[in-house]
């Protein structure tokens, strides 16, 4: 398929407008850590660096081959095994925002809990601007099913024209039983959704888990806490299906480690392990997922609506679907 880019722009990489920072609490650390996010060059993808290093290489890039531990929470390395844990909730919002390049310093090895969801991420990005690169944004596109099971659990990614995501949980606490959500998380529903769903943790686990040095940052101030059919924290909710709303916006941000994603995602009682578990057999199968650009939808004139209708535009486009969200052009040039 061929796209006259000329005439149909493609979807472009997207930076900050201007740096944006904060501080807080590492969820499981405990340290007080402070974050700057910064705008990048065209095709810097995203990179943590760990200010506090200078002894080694300290920069850390986003990518699915640099998840080095699932264990609550998704932690990356370098080479040097210099590491940031707890990206999930920043990755899941530069997702839906579209930030494709992004220098992030950071002076610790995790991640500001904030109020433990993604909504202040998300209002960061907001306020500093998302600014259009003159470089076209590279895309992962699904095409064939690709599926994962551990147990009870399952993580599967089959073709979509979009990000589609279905997730099911089921716990034995009665506060959170099962509960299921299906999404297609635009910046629009990701904010109006998932961004402010908080992390949650069982009262039982708590002990177990400080014991392991996880959670030593973790209060009623960013997480959940549930005991049997209770909700510890004295203001409840955000939903009344806030955890599966959590568990997508974790999904999310984990998916993204290996870049936008074209693909329709089910997870069912799985955690930060499987949706890794998922995207590495999709990277691994060469036959399931391709690299392409999408144009850009919004600068297609009106009368674009069809097949018909855009043959008859002067031939701008040589090949089309009905459905124009779908527009394509394969990076196989590049």
């Amino acid at each position: 398929m061929t796209i006259d880019v000329s005439v149909i722009p493609v979807q472009r990489q997207a930076t900050l407008g201007a740096p944006a920072a904060c501080e807080g609490v590492a969820l499981h650390g405990g340290e007080d850590v402070r974050m700057v996010m910064m705008p990048a060059p065209i095709g810097t993808g995203i990179v943590f660096i760990r200010t506090d290093i200078d002894t080694c290489e300290n920069d850390i890039p986003v990518r699915a081959d640099a998840v080095t531990d699932v264990t609550r929470c998704t932690t990356i390395s370098n080479y040097a095994g210099i590491s940031v844990s707890t990206i999930e909730h920043l990755m899941a919002a530069l997702s839906a925002s579209g930030v494709d390049n992004l220098c992030i310093e950071i002076d610790g090895p995790e991640l500001p809990a904030m109020d433990g969801s993604a909504e202040k991420f998300l209002q960061m990005i907001e306020t500093a601007g998302v600014v259009s690169q003159p470089a076209p944004r590279r895309y992962v596109k699904v095409l064939k099913p690709v599926e994962v099971q551990v147990g009870d659990a399952y993580a599967r990614i089959e073709p979509h024209h979009n990000l589609h995501l279905d997730v099911t949980i089921d716990f034995a606490d009665a506060a959170i039983g099962r509960q299921r959500i299906e999404i297609e998380p635009d910046v629009k529903a990701f904010r109006g959704r998932l961004a402010s769903a908080r992390t949650f943790a069982r009262a039982h686990e708590v002990v177990a888990l400080r014991e392991a040095g996880l959670s030593l940052g973790g209060s009623y101030d960013n997480a959940i806490v549930v005991d049997g059919d209770k909700v510890l924290n004295p203001g409840g909710l955000r939903y009344s299906d806030e955890f599966v709303r959590h568990k997508a916006l974790d999904l999310m941000g984990d998916m993204y480690v290996g870049g936008p994603l074209l693909g329709r995602v089910t997870a069912v009682r799985a955690g930060h392990a499987l949706n890794h578990q998922l995207l590495l057999a999709l990277f691994a199968d060469s036959k399931a997922w391709k690299f392409t650009h999408l144009a850009t939808v919004n600068a297609l004139p009106d009368n674009m609506e069809n097949t018909d209708n855009m043959k008859n535009a002067g031939n701008m486009i040589k090949s089309a679907p009905a459905d124009v969200s779908a527009l394509e052009e394969t990076v196989s040039a590049l």
